[in-house]
């Protein structure tokens, strides 16, 4: 697994200007952004719900509006072709389903090796409805020690940010579920698709 050193969140002039876009567009589209962040330069963010192709340009300005310096794992198909350079510039490490076993402690092994990293997962990993979520989120914390930022889009109240910071405890079952709770009431652009 590979974390590009230069992205949108650390390139100085770019990473300004595009700030300056987000917060236009976000203005202009009516969405306000809500939540605090740890004081600590390494955690996970959970990003749900996931069942729009619009969550990941929302992420990406909300991040840039709390001005966090990101990376985001999505499936290899979204860094193929052409558009492959461009979201690994905007923070994307692209994950092979085929090797999706080795995700886990690659990230646990960079998140030991950095003073600051911050990585951003869809639990459902999918736009589309899941019976349930991947787990990767909670033992990459568990394994490296870190909070779970609860990030959310909720595009009945046209807002983003991060609810809550969630220290797991390595009760698999009861911590997801007490995350779970958290997310009660939060609508995806297609609501039909998240489990809540």
């Amino acid at each position: 697994m590979q974390f590009y050193r230069y992205t949108l969140f650390n390139t100085p002039v770019v990473t300004s200007l595009f700030r300056i876009a987000a917060g236009m567009v976000l203005k202009i589209r009516g969405w306000k952004m809500r939540g605090e962040l740890p004081a600590v330069r390494r955690f996970i963010i959970i990003a749900y719900p996931h069942t729009s192709n619009w969550d990941v340009p929302l992420t990406l300005s909300i991040c840039l509006m709390f001005r966090l310096r990101i990376h985001w794992m999505g499936k290899s198909s979204l860094f193929r072709g052409p558009l492959g350079p461009v979201m690994k510039w905007l923070g994307g490490i692209p994950i092979y389903l085929n090797e999706s076993r080795n995700v886990v402690p690659q990230t646990v092994a960079a998140f030991n090796d950095a003073d600051e990293l911050i990585v951003v997962i869809s639990p459902e990993a999918s736009r589309a409805h899941v019976q349930q979520w991947k787990t990767g989120f909670y033992h990459i914390a568990v394994g490296a020690g870190l909070p779970i930022v609860l990030g959310f889009l909720d595009f009945a109240r046209r807002e983003g940010g991060y609810l809550n910071t969630f220290l797991p405890t390595g009760d698999l079952d009861r911590d997801l579920q007490e995350i779970k709770v958290q997310y009660q009431g939060i609508k995806g652009k297609y609501p039909e698709q998240s489990e809540y």
